[in-house]
């Protein structure tokens, strides 16, 4: 796996992307439900107001939303997970940012 990895430039090429990433990734803050976004590398979250009553609800919709688009995102409670692989390249970013956009502009 090690050597994947170095073969790869992986670890490297994930440090030169994270800029993009978290920029793109904090471009949602002031998007309907969200509450903060947070990253660390290539690691996200962005946490959403809950529905009243329905706890994780909202961000199980919007996972639903996404996998409708053909985005697959994880969740936990009401924040919405991203851990993009390594591998990943700017237009892929933007994908990824576009079709959350979409969902919480259309999440109730």
């Amino acid at each position: 796996t090690l050597d994947t990895y170095a073969d790869g430039d992986l670890l490297t090429r994930a440090a030169r992307m994270q800029d993009e990433f978290a920029t793109a990734l904090h471009s949602l803050r002031d998007e309907p439900h969200v509450i903060d976004v947070r990253n660390i590398g290539l690691v996200g979250g962005i946490e959403l107001k809950p529905l009243p009553g329905e706890p994780a609800k909202r961000a199980f919709n919007i996972f639903l939303d996404c996998w409708e688009q053909g985005l697959l995102i994880r969740t936990t409670g009401d924040t919405i997970a991203l851990s993009p692989p390594l591998i990943i390249e700017s237009q892929h970013i933007a994908r990824i940012i576009d079709t959350l956009r979409g969902a919480l502009r259309r999440a109730a």
